[in-house]
Formats: structure tokens, C-alpha cells, sequence
């Protein structure tokens, strides 16, 4: 009698991975958890942009996603500008080499099809076009897994993600507006799933239930400055923001409520910094979460968390604490409606203090209730990151008895609604 033998499952993961955002982490770390139960013969490495960080907190190889150690820095002289421009060159040849070793290669998540933080198109746009191109070319299965889109105004960046798009074998959404905008922007998305984002499938402390007498509240900062199409008023958005902001969590203080600041990003620790420093009470401290884990331990504390950082607010509803989200874009309000608390969106843009504390102490009042909703919710998200794990299956091995041998998962689960 002969054993059919199955070589290892070779599985890469690419992104702009241990860069510093905790969000991008924790998709990372809920495929890694997902790979390593459910596929514990797989070899895993990772093409990523902090290769020490990933390597050394997750114990994986890892391989610099750029050549050019200074790509993600402004560039003015001539020799950082030819460093750059030699990078692309040597990028193309890394990348294939890098892709030509697996069996697949899995993106997971994050809005990597978005622009709605600044980004030039030869940043990591034009990186995951090498991957999806390289992929088509060599046969290797590019996996976009629960991934965010958003509208992109520039040309050159929109082609790329375009094409990027399509070139995938597998393609599937963390929700409807993003499956929507990459259908507005000429993919054919009639086979792409919308999950949930994948920080859903992370285990999560449970909530404190509230003390009778006011307690902490979180307040998630970012250093914003608008998208991509307003360079041109960046400083006047982020004056705009810190100035709001700051005026609410000075209220907070002097109404008695300790504040921690979260960050979801290194560059966000400024404005933190800012905050503390223009509102002066022992009340407010910033947070030292370095970590996703970190940051659900922190909002799983409070009473109630305001956010601006997508994953600081997912962390928060992943928990169950009532949370108010000062939305820069879509993909927040997207959320906060999936979740049911889309009367508790406020514009990052516009940020009225005023009108943020009455919307804060609304959703305070409603407190129990909002609870409730949220472990409804959080039942359903925890589902669909399931059903997707098991089309994942079907990606990273098409014959093994997944039910279907098309890569988009032909043979898809139903979705429920939260």
C-alpha cells in the first residue's frame, strides 16, 4: 500500500508588516494563528517592511520588502533620488525571486488598496503590483485576504491598484464599500467575498463591566493630515484635528475622567505627546501599547473609548466597549454601521468638541444597551473570519478536498448580517 506524499506547504506573507502600525500586526498575527493551526506543515516566511521586528516577535524568516532602505523617506538629494530609482530596478528581480519560492502568498488585510493616508504610487502600490504581477507570471497564488479599498484620485496610483487587483488569484473584502469602490474602479468582483477584518478572529480580554462612579476613558489619537488628494491643505487638517481633539480631552479632565491616550502607529506618539502637554492634568496619560494585544487590554479597561485609528476602534468593539469613532474615512463608518453605532461617527476633518461630548455622553447614557449589541456582533464578525479562513484553504491547497478548485472559493458560505 502506498502513502501519497505531500510536499510542505510553502505560504509567504507580504506587507508593509512590523513598520510600526499595530493594526497591520494584528492581521499578521491572526493569519500566522490561523496558518499555524490549521495548516501546521506549512513553511512561512514574510517579505515585509520591519523584517527584524517580524522576524524576531513572530519567529518566522523574513526578507526586507525594499531594497532601498530609505524608500519610505523624502528624497531631495541626487544621490537618494537615484537610490530610489535603482531600488524600483532591483525591487522587480527581489520580488520575483521571493514569490518564485511558494506555493502562495497571502496579503492579510489591512487597506492596502486604499489611499486615505498620503502614499505615492512608486511607494507600496507599485510593491504589490510586483507581487501580483510576479505571481501571475510564475504561477505562485496571490492572495488578497479581507483587504480595505478606498477611492484613489491620483492616476498613476489608481492604475496600479487596479491592476494589482486583478492580477490576484483571490480577492475578498473586509466589507462592502471596499468590494464596491474596487468594482466602481473597472475589477470584476462578481466572485469576491466581504468577511469582516481579520483582527475579529484574535482572542479578546472581556470587557470590565462599568463602576458606579465615572471611569476611564480611551482616547485614540493619530497623526492625521488628511488623504492623499489634500497634501495641499495637510497642515491646516491636522491643526484643525489636534485643536478639537485636545479641547475634548481637556473637558474630559476637568469633568474628573482619567484619560489614556492610545496610538496605533509610532507616528502618532507626537500628537499624543501634544495632547498631554497642551491639557496639563495627571488626569491624562498616554498608553504604552506596543502591541495589538496591548490595546485590547486597554479599551477591555475602559468605560467608553473615542478613536480615530480604524484598528483602535476595531479593538474596541472587538471587546465590547461602546466606542465613538472620529471617522476620516469611509471604512470607519463602514464599521461603526456593521456594529450598529453609526450615530457615533464624527468628522476627523471637522472636530467639534462641542458636538463630540454630546455625542460621547449620549453613547455614555446608552452605555448597557450599546454592550449588548456589540457581543451580538462581535458573534457574527467572529463567523464570517471563520468562513473565511475556510475559503483561504482552497487557495493555499485547490485539490485538497476544499470543495471547489477555483481560487475565488466557488463554493462559498453564506454571509450572515451582524
Amino acid at each position: 500500500m502506498t502513502t501519497e506524499h505531500k510536499s510542505p506547504l510553502r505560504v509567504g506573507l507580504f506587507g508593509l508588516l512590523g513598520a510600526g502600525n499595530t493594526g497591520n500586526d494584528g492581521s499578521l498575527e491572526a493569519v500566522l494563528d490561523h496558518l499555524r493551526a490549521a495548516h501546521p506543515e506549512a513553511v512561512v516566511d514574510a517579505m515585509c517592511g520591519g523584517p527584524e521586528i517580524v522576524a524576531t516577535r513572530y519567529g518566522i524568516p523574513t526578507t526586507r520588502l525594499n531594497w532601498y532602505r530609505g524608500e519610505y523617506r523624502t528624497a531631495s538629494r541626487a544621490g537618494a533620488i537615484a537610490g530610489k530609482g535603482l531600488g524600483k530596478i532591483v525591487d522587480a528581480v527581489r520580488t520575483a525571486a521571493w514569490v518564485r519560492r511558494h506555493d502562495a502568498v497571502i496579503v492579510p488585510g489591512t487597506g492596502v488598496l486604499e489611499t486615505t493616508l498620503p502614499l505615492r504610487p512608486w511607494g507600496f502600490p507599485y510593491s504589490l503590483f510586483l507581487l501580483c504581477a510576479t505571481g501571475r507570471l510564475l504561477r505562485t497564488r496571490v492572495a488578497l485576504v479581507s483587504v480595505g479599498a478606498g477611492p484613489i484620485g491620483s492616476r498613476p496610483t489608481r492604475a496600479l491598484t487596479r491592476w494589482s487587483t486583478r492580477l490576484a488569484a483571490y480577492r475578498s473584502y473586509r466589507d462592502t464599500q471596499s468590494r464596491e469602490t474596487m468594482r466602481a474602479m473597472g475589477v470584476d468582483t462578481a466572485r469576491d467575498e466581504v468577511y469582516a477584518d481579520l483582527v475579529f478572529a484574535l482572542p479578546a480580554p472581556s470587557a470590565g463591566e462599568p463602576a458606579g462612579t465615572p471611569g476611564p476613558v480611551c482616547v485614540g489619537v493619530m497623526d492625521f493630515h488628511g488623504s492623499n488628494d489634500e497634501r495641499d491643505r495637510a497642515e491646516e487638517i491636522h491643526r484643525r484635528y489636534l485643536d478639537g481633539t485636545t479641547r475634548f480631552v481637556r473637558a474630559l479632565a476637568e469633568e474628573g475622567r482619567p484619560v489614556r491616550l492610545l496610538t496605533g502607529d509610532e507616528l502618532d506618539r507626537p500628537v499624543a505627546d501634544a495632547i498631554v502637554d497642551a491639557v496639563d492634568s495627571p488626569l491624562v496619560t498616554v498608553a504604552e501599547a506596543a502591541s495589538l494585544a496591548d490595546l485590547l487590554k486597554e479599551t477591555a479597561c475602559a468605560d467608553t473609548v473615542v478613536a480615530t485609528r480604524y484598528h483602535n476602534l476595531v479593538c474596541a468593539l472587538r471587546v465590547g466597549t461602546p466606542a465613538l469613532a472620529i471617522s476620516y474615512s469611509a471604512k470607519s463608518d463602514s464599521l461603526m454601521a456593521d456594529m450598529g453605532l453609526d450615530p457615533y461617527c464624527h468628522p476627523a476633518r471637522e472636530v467639534d468638541a462641542d458636538r463630540l461630548l454630546e455625542q460621547f455622553r449620549e453613547l455614555e447614557q446608552r452605555s448597557a444597551e450599546v454592550r449588548r449589541t456589540l457581543a451580538e456582533r462581535n458573534l457574527a464578525a467572529v463567523r464570517r473570519v471563520e468562513q473565511q479562513f475556510a475559503a483561504l484553504t482552497a487557495v493555499l491547497r485547490p485539490a485538497s478536498g476544499s470543495g471547489t478548485t477555483d481560487p475565488r472559493g466557488r463554493a462559498r458560505a453564506r454571509q450572515e448580517a451582524p
